[in-house]
This record gives C-alpha cells, structure tokens and sequence, in this order.
C-alpha cells in the first residue's frame, strides 16, 4: 500500500484473498485493497479480470454461484465480514449495486426505491426524508416515479438501482460498472452524482468499472486487476498520468492516440508484469 494512505482511516480492507468456483477455477490470486472511510476507490480492468468477483466476494454473494473465499481476510471496521450473509451485511452498512442495472420490472420506480428501505427499523418519517434525499439526487427519477422500472430508460433504471442501495442508508456502496451500456452524457451524470453522494452525504464507494478514464476522474484511489491480480495500484491522479495505464488503457502515448492494434499489442510487453 502507498503512503498516500497511511493518514487515511481504514474501514473496507480486503487482504490477499484467493476465490475459486466449483472447486476447481481460481479467479482471484492474491488480491488486497483497501477504502478508506470517506473515499472513492476504483477497481479497474478489463472484462475477466476479477473485479465483479472481488465485489461479490466482500458481499458475500459467492455462494449462489458455486464460488467461495478459500484464502485470505476481508474486514469492516477491522471485524471479519466473510461469515455475515448479504442482509447481515446490508445492516452494518455495506450494500452492493449489481451489474446490469437490477430492478423489480412490474413495479414502479418509487416501489423499487421503497424495497431498499426493507431492512430499516428507524420509522416511516426517516425513510420519507431518504426518498426525498433520493430525488433530489435523482430528479429525473422523481419525475418517473409512478412508471414501471421495466419500461424506463437503461439510464433511469441505473439511477434506481443506486436510488435503492441509498434507502437502505448503506455507509459504503459497491457500484458494479455503472457505465455499462449507457450513452457517454448519461456516465458523466451518473458519475457526477456518485462524487456528490461521496462529497456531500459521505458515502465511501467502491466502483468497479471498465471506463478507466471516467473513473480516474471520480476517484480517489485505483488498483488495476489483471488475471484475478492487483498489477498496480495508487492515488487517481498518478494513475492516469502513469504512461504504462495511459497507453494500455487510456489508449494514449507520448505519440498521441493509438489504435486499438496498437494498445491490444502492448499487453504482451507491460513492464508491471514482467
């Protein structure tokens, strides 16, 4: 780990973990990171690289997929979590926003919002003010609220789906490629509101996400997968000026941009793996 984050106060740490499925398929080798309470930290890295893995194992959602954590810890709060099924966890704060924007289709936008709030004990008034919270971080879902999630946008059911994760008052949130097929002003937006949520409400973030360059833009801290290992890691800013993640996944060079040929080309001689 960097120095950068000594000062920085630990609340998500997940140490030289090893996941395999079906017994046999190792897919995670090793892996260790860390979010520090307050934070955004990227997981970047290709398709296959272990990042939904890595997510699934911290909340703990392994199981339903014949895959489990044979080596390793993973602690909240410097308490173990790998025992605590995924509603266990969602009441000490953790909860994950799954890949592919997963909505209840036949029920309404507001409805959808309201499950999230299932686990909660504190009264009707709290979660009345977190759904107005919800709204104001997500207009455009206020305005379709009496629509079915299944007949909204890709965009809108994203916003849901983060919209739902908040009114279970998660303190750390697993973002699944939130980009994932949405149009480039729809990822800005969405990225821009995950930095107010973090600024504003103190929400700490853990986004997997393929688009490195939105993401280093969002982020505090970046670690790069590739093959189930962390191949790099440091502060946002140094990532996106490191020449070696620049030419391989920014697609830029000293020379300028690079074609697809080029950058793909480079895999087989990146210095951190040599």
């Amino acid at each position: 780990m960097l120095d950068a984050r000594k000062n920085q106060e630990p609340l998500l740490e997940v140490n030289n973990i090893e996941v395999i499925y079906n017994h046999v398929i190792l897919v995670l080798k090793g892996v260790s990171l860390s979010v520090p309470k307050g934070g955004i930290t990227a997981l970047l890295g290709g398709n296959g690289a272990g990042k939904t893995t890595t997510l699934k194992a911290i909340s703990n959602l392994l199981k339903s997929e014949r895959g489990e954590v044979t080596k390793g810890t993973i602690t909240y709060k410097g308490k173990s979590i790998t025992e605590l099924n995924p509603a266990s966890l969602v009441k000490q704060g953790v909860i994950q926003v799954m890949e592919g924007r997963h909505c209840f289709e036949h029920l309404t936008i507001e409805d959808n919002l309201m499950t999230g709030a299932y686990t909660r004990n504190d009264g009707r008034g709290a979660v009345a003010a977190d759904l107005e919270m919800v709204y104001q971080y997500f207009p455009r879902l206020k305005e379709r609220r009496k629509s079915q999630a299944g007949y909204t946008s890709g965009g809108e059911q994203q916003m849901c789906a983060i919209g739902r994760a908040l009114m279970s008052r998660p303190e750390t949130v697993l973002l699944d490629e939130p980009s994932m097929g949405l149009a480039p002003q729809l990822v800005e937006e969405i990225f821009g509101i995950v930095k107010n949520l973090n600024t504003q409400e103190g929400v700490s973030f853990l986004l997997a996400e393929q688009n490195t360059n939105v993401a280093l833009r969002f982020a505090d801290y970046g670690y790069i997968l590739e093959s189930g290992r962390v191949v790099m890691d440091g502060p946002a800013d140094n990532l996106r000026e490191n020449p070696d993640v620049k030419e391989f996944y920014l697609g830029m060079s000293d020379d300028g941009r690079k074609s697809f040929r080029d950058v793909r080309s480079y895999r087989r001689r990146k210095r951190w793996l040599s």
